[in-house]
């Protein structure tokens, strides 16, 4: 079988520990037998980062600025563990937090929906979409320790010498301190994306924040969602018998566990990390979650909704077997490799994508799964397989597929 080409490359970012193992196999078994996979690759496993001082991370997003779209492996986020067991030379922040900033795009998390696989939500009966802000709050925070009694002040200078100043805590013995912020542009971006989203896949959009307690910065978000929704939404929305929704966190979350979903669940940053795991879990498995970065200015990425898989890694480095679910890596290869097709009006390459997720889908329908999907399907004896035998049957799936 000829393979597919592709005229445009996928910008393809690696990543660490267990997902890093899962990435080579996908490649190996899913991909390079069928497509002539052409793609620009950064190393952003976390020794690489080290190495180039995280510039490899910046160089990535810059390259999704130039092709457009991108894939990316889950990347470790060190802590004080992380930064003695890899010999770090600093904290590094958050790659994803990283790109996000660059890219200034809204992270759009969507449950990957399989027979046997019921929600733990009785009533959700459609996938929810949470769209987390990309940008800002405690991801590109300012945070220090302080050890002895004094005051903490939030201080801002404008360029023509005018200060603003406000007490943030007057300590008398030790604590901790923080200060964070936003961009009123970024909030606009994040708005328009949830809208345009919206409007692209024919859904509602809920919004939550804390208004009543942060009167100002969560206040800006309120106003710059509902002013732009006024101006430039309302009109197409009620043409699609659309609705955008504005409440406290706390009752969207209410509301949420008692409704059967289909809608867009609009996050903050924090919120949208946190409810993505909490949704992308009830619905079945952390590795279940499809997520995609929608910048308003064309560009997308891809990548699994969790982690690098770490317990598992370490097994695997014992030479024992693991049974790791790579159910969303391979759809953020699929969904970029779509993405990468409608862009080059390639329909081999997006045909392609189809079939590899319907392969995936039809593997565990078949009974057919790694062991976390094993516990909680409602199939009959399923069988449980390891990291790689799941891959080589999905890669016995998609052969037939594709004959």
């Amino acid at each position: 079988m000829e393979k597919i080409k592709m005229t445009t490359p996928l910008v393809e970012m690696d990543g660490d520990e267990m997902t890093r193992i899962l990435w080579k196999m996908i490649k190996d078994e899913l991909l390079l037998p069928y497509i002539d996979l052409n793609t620009e690759y950064y190393d952003l496993g976390l020794a690489y980062r080290n190495e180039t001082d995280d510039q490899v991370t910046i160089d990535a997003a810059e390259a999704t600025k130039k092709y457009g779209v991108a894939v990316k492996c889950a990347t470790i986020t060190p802590n004080q563990a992380r930064m003695k067991e890899y010999s770090l030379k600093k904290m590094y922040k958050s790659p994803n937090g990283t790109i996000r900033a660059i890219l200034d795009g809204t992270v759009f998390r969507a449950p990957i929906v399989v027979k046997g696989i019921e929600p733990c939500v009785r009533n959700w009966k459609k996938p929810i979409t949470l769209a987390r802000h990309a940008y800002g709050d405690i991801y590109k925070n300012t945070e220090f320790y302080v050890d002895k009694p004094g005051k903490v002040e939030l201080v801002y200078t404008s360029e023509d010498g005018e200060e603003k100043r406000a007490l943030v805590q007057e300590f008398k013995a030790p604590g901790v301190a923080m200060g964070m912020h936003n961009m009123e542009a970024s909030i606009e971006s994040f708005a328009r994306s949830c809208f345009n989203y919206a409007l692209d896949t024919k859904q509602d959009v809920w919004f939550g924040a804390k208004d009543t307690i942060s009167k100002t910065y969560d206040a800006k978000f309120k106003e710059v969602f509902q002013k732009i929704y006024e101006e430039e939404y309302k009109e197409k929305f009620e043409e699609q018998g659309l609705v955008y929704f504005y409440s406290l966190i706390d009752d969207i979350v209410a509301r949420v566990m008692k409704a059967e979903g289909g809608f867009i669940w609009a996050c903050k940053n924090y919120d949208g990390d946190v409810m993505s795991d909490m949704v992308s879990s009830a619905f079945g498995s952390l590795a279940m979650m499809t997520s995609v970065l929608v910048s308003p200015h064309g560009y997308y990425e891809y990548e699994a909704a969790h982690g690098t898989v770490q317990r598992h890694y370490y097994r695997h480095l014992e030479g024992k077997e693991t049974s790791t679910n790579s159910v969303a890596t391979i759809f953020a290869w699929t969904g970029a490799l779509r993405k990468r097709g409608e862009l080059d009006g390639n329909q081999a390459l997006m045909a392609f994508a189809d079939k590899l997720e319907k392969a995936t889908l039809s593997t565990i329908e078949d009974g057919k799964m790694t062991k976390d999907l094993a516990l909680i399907t409602s199939l009959k004896h399923p069988k449980v397989l390891s990291s790689r035998d799941f891959i080589l049957a999905v890669r016995d799936s998609l052969d037939r597929l594709m004959k």
